[in-house]
């Protein structure tokens, strides 16, 4: 309470109204998977659009695993996931890239065997898209020695400490001045120029002669060029070599540089540079590339590519198929792996890995069945856990209907839903347009249901959508083929004339009737998720009738809210819903072991899977 000791007017801020509760996101998705490049340890990044996985993760283009028995190249199932998510409709995705290395000691990433020996170019994260091109350019300006009054040294202009600048030298036995990069210092109040690899050491102002030496600044453009169909050239311009300068060449190539961006975005490092720009040029651009300069210099042209230098980055490695393991990932190191990454992202509300069900060609049928089933398992495993999520599980592929039954009877959770068959696209890789390929259903059923939620409401079932993007399905199913399948909780795609390839089915693989349809299970998690978070602030509070029907207000506001969008059943809110928090709700012993306990009940609404019209004859005389 305030204290009031001195006479006067206090105005003191209250509230009349109950808390509010916001409805949490339902269309954030989080993929696992396979992928051609990027981080596959810490934090999962949000993506937008399929732009921004490709910048982080590479391209579409298709992955290599190695193994015992040889080479095994596979469709980039999490990149075409990715693209389907989008296209039909999603908005937010988080990816978390699954990665096996060959063996321990090799890291699968792409160095450049002809470096300078004192250095090393690396690709940053493993992955045959390391394998990539990249073209180190030097620019040269003006020269910036100025003569001043006579008995005067001359001066320099735009250039400023930790710069690198080319000191040209004209052709003479006699000059002390070698000509070569030198960094710029500063000697009092003066700039000087260094090289410890040159004699003399430093050049003051003093040693130069305007019309005899001239000094021109030096700056480096960076191209990098990752092998893939698609794959867009990343150029960096006006960078120094200098490594304290305000646009260094080496805080921006750097293992571990201070921005997320640049760790995500820039695709390779630079190890072993020094503390010296001047000689970091040398060593970069070698000997040829100096004669050119010494060229352009001394006024010629040589050609663009002559003050070019091209180091091709070689041995990067997609590492073995992922194990069901590497799926589920741990936190024992330094960062988070697999699936565990994702417990630290609360807005995560469906979780895919798509092309995990795929057949391998180097594994025993046996071993490629358990390795499915037990990725499906901890999918399933990672859901229940995290209580606010469901997994969307992909059939495997070029399966019988009875091969699929017998899939879908090995689990059985409220937290997951089955997808089959495999959806047929165009390969965007053939270009000719004409090689179709079938990608796994995960992806497309996650941008549905982001489409589903924004468009009619997350209680609204994913069902009777349009599959944007398919040209068909793996296997064209009829009625009596889902009559089977749909009971078992097995949601299939069908064609119909005239109206295109939809998904029909929108039920769980549980065998409680109650959980039987996935829209009451995310809907579900969606009013838990809610009122968990929008009632945080009654922790600690008196525990009280003030608090009990404080508590009441709120989650009947927003329940309220939720029976007029159409979630809830009922004509009135009475028949919708019911908020108990009373002494009815709680015993002494919950008051004294300082338990709050509310009772809400909802009336949710269910899709009509069956419509029924019964239809009958009658005369005209008889009564209706």
């Amino acid at each position: 309470m305030p204290e009031y000791l001195a006479p006067g007017a206090y105005v003191e801020e209250v509230s009349f109204r109950a808390k509010s509760i916001e409805g949490v996101s339902t269309s954030v998705a989080g993929f696992i998977g396979p992928t051609r490049y990027g981080p596959w340890a810490g934090e999962p990044e949000l993506l937008t659009s399929f732009a921004d996985f490709e910048r982080i993760y590479g391209g579409i283009d298709r992955l290599t695993f190695e193994s015992s028995a040889g080479e095994e190249e596979q469709e980039n199932y999490l990149a075409h996931a990715v693209r389907a998510f989008f296209d039909n409709g999603g908005s937010k995705l988080y990816v978390m890239r699954v990665y096996e290395p060959l063996n321990l000691s090799d890291s699968g990433t792409a160095s450049a065997p002809d470096a300078p020996p004192t250095l090393a170019l690396r690709a940053r994260f493993p992955g045959r898209a390391g394998r990539m091109r990249i073209v180190f350019a030097v620019k040269t300006s003006a020269n910036l020695l100025i003569a001043q009054q006579p008995g005067m040294p001359p001066r320099v202009n735009g250039i400023r400490e930790h710069d690198v600048v080319f000191i040209g030298v004209p052709t003479s036995p006699l000059d002390s001045i070698q000509e070569g990069f030198y960094d710029v210092v500063r000697e009092g109040d003066a700039l000087a120029f260094e090289n410890a690899t040159s004699l003399p050491a430093l050049v003051r102002m003093d040693d130069l002669e305007p019309g005899r030496h001239t000094v021109s600044l030096v700056t480096l453009t960076v191209r990098a060029l990752r092998p893939g169909r698609f794959e867009d050239e990343q150029v960096w311009t006006e960078l120094s070599p200098h490594p304290r300068s305000r646009s260094a060449l080496t805080a921006l190539f750097t293992q571990e540089p201070e921005s997320r961006r640049h760790y995500l975005t820039v695709p390779f490092a630079i190890e072993g540079a020094g503390a010296s720009g001047a000689q970091l040029a040398e060593l970069l651009l070698g000997h040829d590339v100096l004669l050119a300069i010494r060229q352009s210099v001394a006024g010629g042209r040589p050609l663009p590519t002559a003050l070019e230098r091209v180091y091709m980055l070689t041995g990067g490695s997609d590492g073995r198929l992922p194990t069901p393991v590497t799926y589920e990932g741990d936190d024992t190191g330094r960062a988070k792996t697999g699936l565990q990454a994702f417990e630290d992202v609360e807005e995560i509300s469906m979780v895919a890995a798509p092309g995990s069900t795929k057949k391998s060609a180097n594994l025993g049928e046996i071993e490629d069945q358990n390795r499915a089933l037990q990725i499906v398992q901890y999918l399933i495993i990672h859901c229940e856990r995290m209580r606010y999520r469901v997994a969307v599980l992909d059939a495997p592929d070029d399966q019988l209907a009875s091969e699929v039954r017998d899939f879908r009877g090995k689990f059985d959770s409220t937290h997951a839903a089955l997808y089959y068959p495999w959806i047929t696209v165009l390969d965007p890789l053939d270009p000719d347009g004409r090689r179709e390929i079938d990608l796994p259903p995960s992806g497309f059923v996650a941008g549905i249901y982001a489409r589903t939620d924004v468009l009619h409401g997350v209680f609204k079932a994913p069902a009777n959508e349009v599959v944007l993007g398919a040209i068909g399905f793996e296997m064209l199913l009829n009625k009596a083929q889902q009559d089977v399948l749909n009971p078992l909780g097995i949601n299939c795609f069908r064609f119909f004339e005239g109206r295109g390839f939809r998904l029909w089915g929108a039920r769980t693989v549980s065998s409680d009737p109650e959980w039987k349809y996935i829209s009451v299970r995310r809907y579900f998690a969606y009013l838990e998720h809610s009122i968990d978070r929008g009632t945080q602030w009654a922790v600690f509070e008196n525990n009280n009738d003030a608090l009990w029907a404080n508590v009441r207000r709120t989650i009947e506001d927003f329940l309220v809210n939720e029976w007029r969008n159409g979630a809830l059943l009922g004509l009135k809110p009475e028949e919708a819903f019911f908020v108990r928090c009373d002494r009815s709700t709680m015993t002494q012993n919950d008051l004294d072991n300082g338990r709050l306990v509310c009772l809400i009940g909802v009336a949710v609404v269910k899709p009509a899977e069956y419509v029924i019209f019964r239809i009958g004859q009658f005369t005209a005389d008889s009564r209706r």
